[in-house]
């Protein structure tokens, strides 16, 4: 498969260790489902790295962009040495691939997605795609992260809650500071209790590997089907 070399379009900061960057099409066709990932890296390096497509399709076809949430260091190097991305910067992009995807046609009526760190990239395609394309069923995400200032898209994420298309519980695993109106500590049983409306929920789980590990126990005890589990494996 040949690389599409894209744009650096912008850059912005998503929290103090992530960016949010997209890649301009221009034309360019790039068709992909929501969930999916694409593996990238700077044009003149022969390395790409596996990164989850965190727009919907709906928002690429109608701005022409495509959207990645990328983890950095201090320094804001990305990948395993990659130097800060900026935009202009000419990507090299391979894909899409992978299976962790939204059904085109769900037989559910609710949809619980539960994220931890940048585990939300995939999980916010998924979500976007679901109100862009006013599919019907309850939205609900569970959203972990170490600390308030972890966690990407907030602002976005809770004006979708107050507007009523998702529901939203955030909780914070290792800081909290006075204000913190969140939950604290990791993701519990009783959390997901109430974001379980049926045993017919249909599940997504990305994040850390133990978060991965853990969830999906908790779902089966809650009366989850092993089918209605769908974890972002690579």
């Amino acid at each position: 498969m040949a690389d599409l070399v894209l744009r650096v379009s912008s850059v912005r900061r998503a929290t103090p260790g992530s960016r949010i960057v997209r890649l301009a099409l221009e034309g360019a066709d790039f068709p992909y489902r929501p969930g999916q990932l694409a593996t990238i890296g700077p044009d003149d390096d022969s390395e790409r790295i596996p990164y989850s497509i965190a727009s919907a399709p709906e928002e690429s076809a109608r701005h022409g962009f495509i959207e990645f949430l990328i983890k950095v260091d201090a320094a804001g190097r990305w990948g395993r040495h990659f130097q800060p991305v900026r935009r202009g910067t000419m990507m090299a992009v391979r894909g899409p691939s992978g299976s962790f995807v939204f059904p085109e046609h769900p037989s559910e009526s609710g949809f619980l997605f539960i994220a931890g760190g940048t585990g939300i990239a995939p999980l916010r395609s998924m979500i976007r795609h679901a109100v862009l394309s006013r599919s019907t069923g309850r939205l609900s995400l569970l959203y972990s992260a170490k600390t308030p200032r972890d966690f990407a898209y907030l602002a976005e994420l809770r004006s979708m809650a107050r507007s009523g298309e998702i529901d939203l519980s955030l909780t914070a695993t290792q800081e909290f500071p006075p204000r913190w109106r969140g939950k604290r500590g990791r993701i519990a049983a009783s959390e997901l209790a109430i974001l379980v409306h049926d045993a017919a929920t249909l599940c997504f789980v990305c994040g850390p590997a133990t978060m991965v590990a853990e969830v999906p126990l908790m779902l089966r005890e809650l009366g989850i089907d092993r089918s209605r589990i769908r974890l972002e494996e690579w």
